[in-house]
């Protein structure tokens, strides 16, 4: 079965499937049933038909009150079940990470432990009865979702490999946000210019991250344990996630 990653909107320009990726058992994670995205403020008409389509039925946010201030899913024109998990409390600035090269990467590991009841919050709504199909989000569908991605995917079984070329299919679609941002704020242009670092999507952020949670925790599952993820949300999500073995 052929089935497209990249769901095409006019209004978001990183809202992916996780559908299809190969697990450790032999199985695969299933299609059309969670998705990972940029802002959801913007979307038209035509982009919430095609949620329609897609049955979404949970939307969790995971950006600052003030991004959520800014803009939300409009879940009046759509109606969902929507949750509100911020990751951070405020958004970091260009100066951060020229200052400290690979601020990224040490960024996603502080909100392991920053973000943790939110982690946690964020896994026992996707692991709802009729939650699915979901997407979550943040603004560029990049840092706090592939975090979230992450450990979603580690839990699923999908091997750490596949989960880093998962979260490097960003690196994309910072492209088209970097035009899009050019169009919508001319006057930030050199901004988004001299800020290639934010708008990146380096495999390397992914790979320190996993080596900081087998130093720390042993391993994903360890992790969600030690945060307070139960066993049977893990369980319910897999159950809904994976297909069956034949």
């Amino acid at each position: 079965m052929t089935v497209d990653r990249i769901i095409e909107l006019e209004g978001a320009v990183n809202f992916r499937d996780l559908g299809g990726y190969a697990t450790a058992d032999g199985r695969r994670t299933r299609w059309r049933v969670l998705f990972r995205a940029d802002g959801l403020g913007e979307l038209t008409g035509a982009d919430l038909a095609i949620l329609r389509q897609l049955r979404i039925r949970t939307v969790i946010d995971l950006r600052t009150g003030h991004e959520l201030e800014q803009s939300r899913f409009d879940v009046d024109a759509h109606p969902v079940e929507f949750h509100h998990f911020p990751f951070i409390k405020s958004l970091s600035n260009a100066e951060d990470f020229q200052r400290a090269p690979g601020f990224l990467g040490t960024q996603y590991q502080q909100m392991l432990e920053d973000a943790a009841p939110q982690i946690v919050g964020a896994f026992s709504a996707l692991a709802a009865p009729d939650a699915r199909p979901a997407v979550f989000h943040c603004t560029a569908g990049q840092d706090r979702t592939g975090l979230l991605s992450a450990l979603v995917l580690s839990l699923l079984g999908v091997p750490e490999d596949t989960v880093v070329a998962d979260y490097a299919l960003s690196g994309a679609a910072m492209t088209r946000l970097r035009a899009k941002l050019l169009v919508k704020f001319p006057n930030g242009k050199l901004l988004t210019e001299d800020s290639d670092a934010i708008f990146s999507a380096d495999p390397a952020n992914m790979v320190a991250l996993f080596a900081h949670l087998k130093e720390r925790y042993g391993s994903v599952r360890a992790y969600a344990s030690a945060i307070g993820v139960p066993d049977d949300v893990v369980d319910r999500l897999r159950e809904a996630m994976l297909e069956h073995e034949s």
